[in-house]
């Protein structure tokens, strides 16, 4: 995802010199050459977050559009009071990218991983909230953000993710997206773990149940419109996500459900009301917290 990012920055930069990028020393070669083409529009501000957020939301005040790049865990948690005074109580039109979705950064631990943020952002007034399932709508989702005016969060993964799409994705915001159809069951999910769902969604249809699976890219504004719809069709509904199942998709699902008197339970399929457990590869320590496709599968098997 991060080589999908830095292709559709790199168009926009080429065609709009306001478009700064904004990096933190966690730049890759293709960052650097980016840096020796335009050199004027990319800034490394080194391991300083919080003054990059804060200066970003003063290069917005004059016009430029910066694009904040650095793993999400800084940009939600240490850099969270710039981020809500500088650049959310200002509605300042910058675009923070947090690399390393949910449990991406696995080898390192719950210091690095992004499993709160959802909770975190998207309660900040004014601000977006994206989370891409795959390099294509990521493409697309950075496209969309840079006509938008006004603050965006955008959550990542950073390489290798799957591509769920076969063709062009139909990305729009605050609208979801229906990834395989089905009638014994919906699914709503976020990010990149929906090809784990999708891996599940396989083993189901070998035994003749199919699943709908529904792609809820933005979580804010949340398309509340589609989610009752589907609701209203189903006594159960699964949500999956790699975050606390606390304020990420399962409770703005929730809100929605409540808020409009239907009789619908809610599974919600994330982390417990805890923080991530294990290190390893990515695919180990999902495997370890209960987000692998087999567990995923088990526990909608369950509850079907």
């Amino acid at each position: 995802m991060q080589k999908a990012y830095i292709k559709a920055l790199y168009n926009l930069i080429k065609n709009d010199s306001n478009v700064i990028s904004c990096l933190s020393d966690s730049g890759t070669e293709y960052d650097e050459l980016i840096a020796r083409e335009f050199p004027n529009q990319v800034i490394n501000f080194g391991i300083s977050e919080n003054n990059k957020v804060a200066a970003a939301a003063g290069l917005a005040s004059t016009g430029k559009i910066p694009f904040v790049y650095t793993t999400g865990a800084f940009i939600a948690y240490r850099s969270y009071e710039f981020l809500r005074d500088d650049i959310c109580l200002q509605n300042r039109n910058v675009k923070l990218i947090g690399m390393g979705t949910g449990l991406k950064w696995s080898t390192l631990g719950p210091t690095h991983h992004t499993t709160e943020d959802l909770a975190i952002l998207r309660s900040l007034p004014n601000l977006t909230v994206i989370t891409p399932a795959s390099p294509k709508e990521l493409e697309k989702a950075v496209e969309e953000t840079y006509k938008i005016s006004g603050p965006v969060y955008i959550r990542i993964g950073m390489s290798n993710e799957e591509e769920i799409y076969d063709s062009e994705c139909n990305f729009k915001i605050g609208k979801n997206a229906v990834i395989t159809d089905g009638v014994d069951g919906v699914v709503f999910c976020t990010g990149p773990i929906i090809s784990k769902v999708i891996k599940a969604n396989d083993k189901f249809k070998e035994n003749n149940i199919n699943l709908k699976i529904i792609n809820v890219h933005t979580l804010k504004p949340l398309d509340s419109k589609n989610i009752i719809d589907e609701c209203k069709k189903y006594n159960k509904v699964f949500t999956v996500e790699e975050h606390n199942v606390i304020g990420g998709l399962g409770t703005a699902i929730s809100d929605v459900i409540a808020e409009n008197n239907l009789h619908t339970q809610i599974i919600k399929i994330g982390l417990q009301d805890r923080f991530a457990e294990g290190f390893g590869t990515y695919d180990e320590v999902l495997e370890q917290n209960g987000l692998d496709s087999d567990t995923i599968f088990s526990i909608i098997k369950d509850n079907l």
